[in-house]
């Protein structure tokens, strides 16, 4: 209890300096901020804190945190001067959202797996819309959420509901028939049929990522990642040897990603 009390007399201290910092008396350019001006920073702020998660730097993850609290008092300030809410309303529907869609914790009603907890929660959300017509199992995911893991996010309700494969057999099949039906689609030259059929492709392979228990948003990024690794290793090297990419054969430049791989699964192996 002395550590919760701790943490909300330093949460207090911080509301009052942000509202000090929006005074009349305040930083020019926080007084200048509103939510339209703030999102490319919460944005940013956001994506920073999720490339900290995947390290081990709990104190660059300490001041991500932080980073992105800021963002959310910023918020709250600006609306409690519009007299729309204040920050004690954010934390404490917070709280009792917390509470509610945790009964099998906070009302002693126990759950046997987390697969009962995910449709707990999922009928939970439905009834809390107060009366209002529930339009859809999938609820309402932004739209600017990436496409990886919007699709995952929205195939994972779908699941909750009944709706899904059986095993990932199918799902595997699947795949495959949509990489046929993109063949055809890039035989047939109809470019809008192309896009189609890419994007039925994506969104198995999303599929069979759930049922593989892999993020697929994530394993992209990773992928990404190593191919930035590799080809900046081969830009390395072939400049160590007087010479770039645009210069250099791409039998070259393969022999050269193969080492970079090579390399990747030796330092693997060495951890």
């Amino acid at each position: 209890m002395e550590q919760n009390s701790s943490a909300g007399e330093k949460f207090n201290e911080l509301l009052t300096a942000m509202a000090q910092l929006r005074s009349e008396n305040g930083c020019p350019w926080d007084k200048e901020q509103t939510h339209a001006s703030l999102k490319s920073s919460l944005l940013e702020e956001s994506y920073e804190l999720l490339e900290t998660l995947d390290g081990s730097d709990d104190k660059k993850l300490r001041e991500e945190l932080g980073d992105l609290l800021h963002q959310i008092v910023f918020h709250c300030q600006i609306a409690s001067e519009r007299r729309a809410f204040t920050a004690e309303q954010v934390v404490t529907e917070l709280r009792e959202k917390m509470v509610r869609r945790h009964p099998h914790v906070f009302s002693g009603d126990p759950l046997p797996d987390k697969e009962a907890v995910l449709k707990q929660w999922a009928r939970l959300k439905t009834e809390e819309k107060h009366g209002e017509p529930v339009k859809s199992a999938l609820g309402t995911l932004p739209k600017a959420m990436p496409a990886l893991a919007r699709a995952q996010k929205l195939t994972e309700r779908a699941s909750q509901v009944g709706f899904d494969w059986p095993s990932a057999e199918p799902v595997w099949q699947k795949v495959e028939e949509e990489l046929a039906e993109l063949k055809t689609a890039w035989s047939s030259g109809n470019q809008q049929r192309i896009s189609e059929e890419m994007g039925d492709l994506f969104f198995s392979l999303v599929n069979l990522s759930r049922f593989l228990n892999v993020q697929a948003e994530e394993a992209l990024l990773a992928a990404t990642n190593r191919f930035i690794s590799r080809f900046q290793y081969v830009e390395a090297k072939l400049r160590e040897s007087g010479t770039s990419p645009a210069a250099s054969s791409l039998s070259q430049m393969d022999a050269l990603w193969e080492e970079a791989k090579a390399l990747e699964q030796k330092n693997k192996v060495a951890e």
